[in-house]
């Protein structure tokens, strides 16, 4: 990462959605018909909301908010053939001995609306313009401003995999693989759209409570091993300085005990070809684990960026704590081995997000001023 001599600061991706556009995607997700050209204004009106809404909160990497998604990784049915099976149920670990916890988690009222037909075709292509247009959306909302960097997310193979349940391929295998050659091509679109790649990657970690829960840890980091060569392959075209990659453990209010530590996969994490790590380090379970890299070497090219505000809290951080956090990465790795972000995104599905919208943009003001101050001590 080129030194700026001084911290920068990012998010992970979904930022609130206004009111309208809510409803307005509740009624596409549920099949009502919609004028395409209103539903665009709308997604367009909300894309130059929220870069406007960043920039003014002192972000310096931005991105559209995943204002056109349904959620980070559903709206993948949308961009691919292939899904067109009966839904999924998801079995959260940790959330199954609170059931009250439980009610509540499932009480999100976006999940009446969330659709994850089960995989039933063969996957290919179905819309190669949608990313392209993502692409576009971004860049003329920015109105001749210059900030830092732009990225745009898309869905991990193996994420793609845990919404969307395999009835087709015969294995795990083939199925992962298959969505990874399809994906390639929306990865391919971003970058070559001169905008950062994120790849959303919760399968590595949240994965090993969900999707793979009856599994050993031995037999979960073999999964993740296919999970990571699958990505590689899909990255096969792009520079690893071009992508970066968010992991995580889930972004929902549970008990989260029962999520793998980091130390147990980091050295998996490695061998995923992204440059930069954007994970988990703010919230109550995985806050003390920066002291992982005390005894954990970064590879030589690899950029930690932990999350430094929390996603699921209105308490908005104190700058000086977001400036404590960052300090203690980068006493460990080097100053400029390191960004700051949000520990996930703050509404990763439409109608989700347990912070009130209006604390979000405070809260990103918070680490914009805590990176400030970070760097007065980092770059005297």
């Amino acid at each position: 990462m080129p030194s700026h001599n001084r911290f920068l600061t990012t998010h992970v991706g979904s930022l609130p959605r206004q009111e309208e556009l809510m409803q307005i995607m509740f009624a596409r997700e549920d099949g009502i018909p919609l004028d395409q050209v209103a539903l665009e204004q709308k997604i367009t009106a909300a894309v130059e909301d929220v870069v406007a809404r960043q920039l003014k909160a002192g972000v310096d990497v931005i991105n559209d908010g995943e204002m056109s998604k349904p959620s980070y990784a559903t709206y993948i049915k949308d961009r691919l053939n292939g899904f067109g099976g009966t839904g999924n149920s998801f079995l959260f670990q940790d959330i199954e001995a609170y059931p009250n916890t439980k009610a509540r988690v499932f009480a999100d009222p976006g999940r009446k609306h969330r659709k994850t037909p089960a995989c039933n075709g063969p996957i290919s292509v179905l819309d190669m313009e949608a990313p392209k247009r993502d692409a576009a959306r971004l860049k003329a909302a920015l109105k001749g401003q210059s900030p830092t960097g732009l990225f745009l997310s898309a869905a991990s193979p193996g994420v793609t995999t845990f919404f969307f349940r395999n009835d087709y391929y015969p294995s795990h295998e083939d199925y992962v693989f298959a969505v990874a050659e399809a994906l390639r091509h929306e990865y391919e679109a971003i970058a070559n759209a001169g905008i950062m790649l994120q790849i959303d990657c919760p399968d590595l970690a949240m994965g090993r409570h969900t999707q793979f829960a009856n599994l050993s840890l031995k037999e979960f980091r073999d999964r993740m091993e296919l999970h990571v060569e699958a990505l590689n392959r899909a990255l096969v075209n792009i520079p690893r300085e071009k992508v970066r990659m968010h992991l995580c453990w889930g972004n929902y209010p549970g008990p989260h005990h029962c999520d793998v530590p980091m130390a147990d996969i980091i050295d998996i994490v490695w061998k995923a070809k992204p440059h930069a790590i954007l994970f988990e380090a703010a919230n109550p379970r995985h806050a003390h684990e920066w002291t992982v890299f005390e005894s954990v070497k970064v590879p030589e090219g690899k950029v930690l960026v932990p999350g430094v505000i929390e996603v699921q809290s209105n308490y908005i951080e104190h700058p000086d704590l977001v400036a404590q956090r960052i300090g203690r990465y980068a006493n460990l790795v080097g100053r400029d081995n390191v960004m700051a972000a949000a520990d996930c995104g703050f509404s990763i599905h439409v109608g989700s997000g347990g912070v009130d919208p209006d604390v979000v943009w405070a809260k990103l003001a918070s680490l914009a001023q805590g990176a400030a101050i970070a760097t007065k001590k980092f770059w005297p």
